[in-house]
């Protein structure tokens, strides 16, 4: 039994979820409406949102704020919508962000065939779980080497997603698991860039479409995963057979983690220990001192970024923001003209960023030196944090995002609204 065709067993079967695991599902389903409602008219999704408009075709599926539109179509446009403001989740056990593509591809064959909510959501469940598990799979090192974790794995995911929707069996799944080898594709060197969210919309539409194809009898090699040649030995895949333990039984999804500043997740944990470090003057502070894990060097350490958007991949950025008083969690403070501040300037260079192999990719830690000596704070991520109270920040950041329309989002999830009406909800 090939991982693939393991992993295709355990995405045919049914499966009784732990109600714990489904309420957290439930939390990132909200959570990546409200980005994505939020993020409907960044530049990156009105792009495109327009070519995929002015293409047309059979409107099977809605997008955020727009038309209904072939599924294809539909889960390319949602999943760069979702990612735009990269505030979605993400999973530290391959550091991708699995609900951008997998409920983007997931909802899109759902309205299609008209599923309901609960059908939906255990699909995107098993989609976002097998995502995860092909990260891992591949390993570290096709991350660090510039792949993007959550459009390569993203797009395994998807495909999974989208294929129980359609109803294949193990077989079809592997088969549709192969054939996403072929076309799986995203790289780190967009981020900063509207390409960033583009490889989330890439990571779905693969999904779809190698679902879609394989429904209609298409037959691809279904060692396109992990056989000879396939993606990951042509990727820097690691085979890392770990990624199989506790399959079905071991919810890996659930130690998801949302995000509550409104930048990449790397830079997190820093910013939750500099928030126990606060000085009265800013002005003061001589040097801010931030250890972090190596990994982050090549994600989030723009060192002096013009644009809103390249402050949400940087230390020296973030951090004397937070010093200054300027809200992360705020879509509108990233700005180009924050970058330009004089007093955050003279701040970034007082910003020293270190790697240290002894912090895992959750931690942190700061240290700010001034004229009255050095204050130090860790923060660990990964820090077990009570369902409830994750409850209670996931909905109040939906609150943030979505104004007076945030409880309907959250009882549309909650009940489990048929797929039809999400779609419905999301155009609006």
């Amino acid at each position: 039994m090939t991982f693939a065709r393991q992993l295709a067993d355990f995405a045919a079967a049914p499966h009784a979820v732990p109600d714990e695991v489904m309420r957290i599902l439930r939390l990132s389903m909200l959570d990546w409406i409200a980005c994505g409602i939020a993020g409907r008219d960044e530049p990156v999704a009105r792009i495109t949102r327009a070519m995929a408009e002015e293409e047309g075709g059979t409107p099977q599926a809605s997008v955020f704020g727009g038309a209904k539109l072939p599924a294809r179509a539909a889960a390319l446009v949602n999943g760069a919508t979702s990612h735009a403001l990269d505030y979605d989740d993400t999973h530290f056990a391959h550091i991708g962000h699995p609900s951008v593509a997998v409920f983007s591809a997931a909802l899109a064959i759902a309205e299609r065939e008209g599923a309901s909510g609960e059908t939906l959501q255990q699909a995107a469940l098993i989609g976002m779980e097998a995502s995860i598990r092909v990260g891992v799979w591949l390993g570290r090192g096709h991350y660090q080497i510039g792949y993007h974790q959550t459009a390569t794995a993203g797009a395994f995911g998807a495909a999974v997603a989208a294929g129980r929707l359609l109803g294949l069996d193990a077989q079809g799944l592997h088969a549709a698991l192969g054939l996403t080898g072929t076309r799986a594709a995203g790289l780190k060197s967009q981020f900063g860039t509207m390409g960033k969210p583009y490889n989330a919309g890439i990571a779905a539409a693969t999904g779809v479409e190698a679902a879609l194809l394989v429904a209609l009898g298409f037959v691809p090699a279904p060692h396109g995963l992990d056989g000879p040649q396939g993606f990951g030995e042509t990727h820097h895949g690691a085979a890392d057979l770990t990624a199989l333990e506790g399959l079905g039984t071991d919810w890996r999804f659930a130690t998801i983690s949302h995000k509550f500043h409104a930048c990449c997740h790397g830079l997190h944990a820093a910013l939750e220990a500099v928030a126990d470090l606060l000085p009265a003057d800013p002005a003061g502070v001589e040097q801010i001192a931030v250890a972090t894990h190596p990994r982050w060097l090549t994600v989030c350490n723009q060192p002096a970024p013009t644009t809103g958007l390249g402050a949400k991949f940087s230390y020296t950025t973030v951090l004397p923001m937070a010093l200054l008083g300027v809200d992360t969690a705020r879509l509108d403070s990233y700005t180009d003209a924050l970058c330009a501040r004089p007093d955050l300037s003279v701040l970034r260079e007082r910003v020293l960023v270190t790697a240290d192999e002894g912090l895992t990719e959750m931690q942190a830690r700061v240290s700010l030196r001034g004229s009255e000596g050095v204050a130090e704070a860790f923060h660990d991520l990964d820090a077990p944090l009570p369902i409830d109270d994750k409850a209670a920040k996931v909905e109040a950041k939906a609150a943030s995002l979505l104004g007076n329309r945030a409880g309907a989002a959250d009882d549309l999830v909650a009940s489990s609204a048929a797929a039809r009406a999400v779609g419905d909800f999301i155009r609006g």
